[in-house]
């Protein structure tokens, strides 16, 4: 995506000692103006993840783009050090329901082990697969989450319709079943998987959706946490990015909550939505996926 890069790109803010790092014998060199828009985005990210979700669309392409010196190992490292960017956010996001996660903790015993254990096996999807291998889905990931923020708003009608009787049995393997499917793809990618757990979580009979958004937002930092874990392991972040990039989001985050009164979620929803099928047909015309 070097368009991204390029309308950045200012030249005039080089260090006259670069920072470099290395990575497979390839030697990246960044430039003041590589940290200043890679925290910008991360700072609307956090912001937008507040308001309406979507942060990944937003990181994930910036650090592709800067880390495109890396060649194949960009895709990796770029989402490995997205997710840890936006961690530090998602565990703010889970603090904030700590009281609602006490009615239901129940729920969250059943769901934690395929949650933890569908991260483990995403992020070393990541992680051992051949980069190329990672590469070739990023159109299909983005493609992915855009469309479940499409949907978003019929399964949210789903969600604050009147409450489920209690599950049956065969209804509890099924959503365990498929939260442990929802985990892969959190491990692998992550954008939307709020959206596919609450779809599961309208089944279980949950009487609050501020119990389900608990359920929801913890979760989803127990799969982020596992993978930032295999990602730290098997060196996939990029140090350099990561922590003033958490940091931006954070601040993004705090200021989002606040945004969030005064801002139609909708609008932002529609945004991302736009930015999401404008960068999926990129990279599927960038991997000759287009005719």
């Amino acid at each position: 995506m070097r368009g991204l890069g390029e309308a950045f790109s200012l030249n005039s803010f080089y260090y006259s000692d670069p920072v470099a790092s290395l990575h497979n014998g390839r030697t990246m060199t960044d430039s003041l103006s590589t940290y200043l828009w890679l925290s910008a985005f991360a700072f609307v990210a956090g912001l937008i993840n507040s308001v309406a979700g979507g942060g990944t669309l937003l990181t994930f392409p910036a650090l592709l783009t800067a880390l495109a010196p890396l060649g194949a190992e960009a895709g990796p490292f770029a989402n490995a050090t997205s997710t840890v960017a936006l961690l530090p956010a998602s565990l703010a996001g889970a603090w904030g329901y700590r009281h609602e996660i006490k009615a239901v903790r129940s729920w969250v015993s059943l769901l934690l082990g395929p949650s933890l254990l569908g991260g483990l096996l995403g992020s070393l999807l990541v992680t051992r697969l051949e980069a190329h291998f990672f590469n070739s889905l990023i159109p299909w990931l983005i493609l992915t989450a855009t469309l479940l923020f499409l949907v978003q708003p019929a399964l949210a009608r789903g969600v604050q319709a009147k409450p489920h009787a209690a599950p049956s049995r065969k209804t509890l393997v099924g959503i365990v079943v498929f939260q442990f499917l929802i985990a892969i793809y959190g491990g692998l990618f992550g954008a939307g998987i709020g959206i596919l757990m609450l779809s599961a979580l309208a089944l279980m009979g949950i009487p609050s959706v501020h119990q389900m958004n608990a359920v929801k937002t913890f979760l989803a930092f127990c799969i982020n946490g596992v993978s930032v874990l295999i990602f730290v392991v098997e060196k996939k972040v990029e140090w350099h990015y990561a922590p003033l990039m958490a940091t931006a989001a954070v601040v993004g985050g705090y200021l989002g909550a606040r945004v969030a009164r005064r801002v139609q979620p909708q609008l932002v929803r529609w945004l991302i939505i736009a930015i999401g099928l404008g960068l999926a047909s990129y990279y599927f015309y960038k991997n000759n996926l287009l005719l």
